[in-house]
């Protein structure tokens, strides 16, 4: 998808394209899949990857991003990081990095996904009492973090609007007697399965009414776009940590 809408832009160009060692797209044209030639071989070695680049896209895993952002760092390559589950202190990491090279990190880098970012921000401040929250959300069987990253952002957003801190009121399982929901806790549930891209839902339950915030993704291309409307953002700076917000103007 990253490669597809890259060739159909009219202002990015593909400068290389990484898989792992072994991948057996490795030494293959990396716009061989779409019927075309691009010049660019899908490679395993980082720097030769990085070389005539001038943004990495990044959607790994978190040792991955890691790797590639401390080569970034050497290189002055600014880094586009869509890669999810990053503990706390591998976030650190990523904002020290950010020092010295532009960076744009958001658990989801579609466009509509951040507008319901900023409407969920907005419902929490108006729903701030008297309605419990719940995030509920569905991705594919192949997806290996819960809850998703996007789910986890959203959990942020609202938590900050109300002046709680996640780590504190977020509950990610129930089960068995559970007693009374407590009002100031942030639900969150996640189903997997089949070929479902990324569904989410934020239940604001009040009594005699509730409000559903509801984001799908029928294709992955929603994530492709936004992550090139990341990499125009990062056009001309040099150092720096964003998010999707920025990229957006939605602050």
């Amino acid at each position: 998808m990253l490669i597809e809408a890259i060739r159909a832009s009219a202002d990015c160009r593909l400068a290389g394209a990484l898989d792992i060692a072994a991948s057996p797209a490795i030494g293959n044209d990396a716009a061989a899949f779409l019927g075309h030639a691009s010049g660019v071989a899908v490679s395993s070695d980082l720097r030769a990857g990085l070389a005539q680049a001038g943004v990495l896209i990044d959607f790994t895993r978190p040792e991955g991003t890691l790797a590639h952002l401390k080569a970034c760092r050497e290189l002055g390559v600014n880094a586009v990081i869509g890669t999810t589950g990053f503990s706390d202190a591998q976030k650190a990491v990523i904002a020290d990095a950010a020092r010295d090279i532009a960076i744009v990190m958001a658990p989801n880098m579609s466009v509509g996904v951040n507008v319901t970012m900023k409407l969920l921000e907005m419902a929490a401040q108006a729903l701030a009492t008297g309605y419990d929250i719940e995030i509920i959300e569905a991705h594919h069987r192949h997806k290996v973090d819960a809850p998703s990253g996007t789910a986890l952002k959203m959990g942020e957003v609202i938590a900050q609007a109300l002046g709680r801190d996640l780590k504190q009121c977020a509950v990610y399982a129930r089960g068995g007697v559970t007693g009374e929901r407590d009002p100031s806790t942030i639900g969150f549930s996640s189903i997997r399965g089949g070929d479902i891209v990324g569904d989410h839902t934020v239940l604001f339950a009040g009594t005699g009414e509730r409000i559903e915030i509801t984001h799908k993704s029928a294709s992955r291309s929603t994530y492709a776009q936004g992550s090139l409307r990341a990499v125009r953002y990062l056009a001309g700076r040099k150092s720096g940590l964003f998010d999707m917000f920025d990229v957006l103007a939605l602050r």
